[in-house]
């Protein structure tokens, strides 16, 4: 039996998490920094550090990595991977060539190893999902032409990090280059598989899993998950991408009904995530990398500004819509904290260095995307009222 001692930290750090994920939602930001800034100051060398519920913190994280990407699978279908896979495929490779290319040349300027360095440029390639997904709600923005474009691009990343990450729990394990090989073979074949039998037999997955009784479904669903991510886990291919690929197997009255039992609880347990990230942190290694922290970020919003505009501007939209585009992309968030926490033990500096840029960017990125569209506009507004000179 436990004492009290950690009952009283988790009610704290439960309850702390309700206020500012409450105050995050008045001054319009995601509550992600401020869960990053809880774990700082409650961490190692942080103002009050934590005593008794560091363990149950840290699998809580690790069940927090599995419910992100398990919702994130939930709310795509196999169909719909392949379809923007084929239609915004081009978008996808500058996406990657633009937000990759920072992070890496970072890592390799600063003499970092390689698994660190193809850490970095995961942690400067990937947007933030859910940052923005709920931009596009909050605008209103749903309905917009370009909307459909982002959410490709979001779905070219999710993807495209079921290959990365075994390559990147590989490359951490200290793995050679043959076995870092056979896990991204390993993990190209589970995909594979898994997307044919989500397009062959989902059906019949859906009809046992599914269960009208909530209660049910959560068990089925989670206990699911948490298996095939154990599974993962063993084989070298990322309980993450267990996870992910289970969420897309599912679909239909399944993965409605998943997603509305397991969004609290995904919520809940990503909050811990980010706050153990932040506990794992050092906070006085942040001010020494506060300046390339601010680098990367200023670069990499414009690279994926870039890559936002260009692709709009493929799908046939105008200047303004192409501004939303690339305005929307730019917070990093989840994914980014994902790898960095994969990778720490790596290279110390890694950790403080992604949280300071995640940081920036999830409190600038959502502020950028207000301002962008009316500036855009009134930049366009004022060319067409100015004369034409010859």
């Amino acid at each position: 039996m436990h004492s009290g001692g950690i009952f009283v930290e988790l009610g704290a750090i439960i309850f702390g998490l309700g206020i500012l994920g409450r105050l995050a939602r008045l001054i319009g930001l995601s509550p992600i920094p401020l869960y990053l800034l809880a774990g700082l100051a409650f961490g190692r060398g942080g103002i009050v550090p934590l005593t008794t519920s560091e363990d149950f913190l840290a699998t809580g994280a690790e069940i927090g990595v599995i419910l992100l990407l398990l919702l994130l699978g939930l709310e795509y279908s196999a169909a719909e991977l392949l379809e923007n896979l084929r239609a915004q495929a081009p978008a996808g490779v500058l996406n990657i060539v633009l937000n990759a290319a920072p992070g890496a040349i970072f890592g390799i300027v600063t003499g970092w190893p390689p698994a660190a360095v193809a850490a970095m440029a995961g942690v400067t390639y990937a947007a933030s999902s859910g940052i923005a997904a709920k931009l596009l709600a909050d605008l209103n923005r749903l309905g917009n032409r370009e909307t459909p474009v982002v959410l490709s691009l979001l779905v070219l990343e999710d993807l495209s990090m079921a290959f990365y990450l075994p390559l990147l729990t590989a490359l951490v394990a200290g793995a050679s280059a043959g076995a870092a090989a056979v896990a991204e073979v390993i993990a190209v074949g589970a995909i594979g598989i898994v997307l044919l039998v989500a397009l062959r037999l989902g059906h019949v997955i859906n009809r046992l899993v599914f269960s009208s009784d909530d209660e049910v479904l959560l068990l089925r669903v989670f206990g699911l998950a948490l298996l095939v991510a154990g599974i993962a886990d063993h084989l070298q291919v990322s309980s993450a991408v267990g996870a992910f690929l289970i969420g897309i197997a599912l679909s239909g009255r399944v993965a409605e009904g998943a997603h509305s039992v397991l969004a609290p609880l995904r919520d809940l347990f990503a909050a811990v995530f980010f706050v153990f990230f932040g506990l794992d942190t050092d906070p006085s290694l942040l001010p020494a990398l506060l300046a390339p922290a601010l680098l990367l970020a200023a670069i990499t919003a414009a690279t994926k500004m870039a890559t936002g505009w260009w692709a709009a501007r493929r799908a046939g939209i105008g200047p303004v819509g192409r501004v939303r585009a690339g305005t929307v992309l730019i917070a990093r968030g989840e994914f980014n904290i994902v790898i960095a926490g994969l990778a720490a033990v790596a290279e110390p500096r890694l950790g403080p260095l992604a949280a300071g840029y995640v940081l920036i960017l999830a409190i600038t990125g959502p502020i950028i995307a207000r301002v962008g569209e009316p500036i855009a506009q009134a930049v366009m507004d004022r060319l067409e009222k100015s004369p034409v000179r010859g």
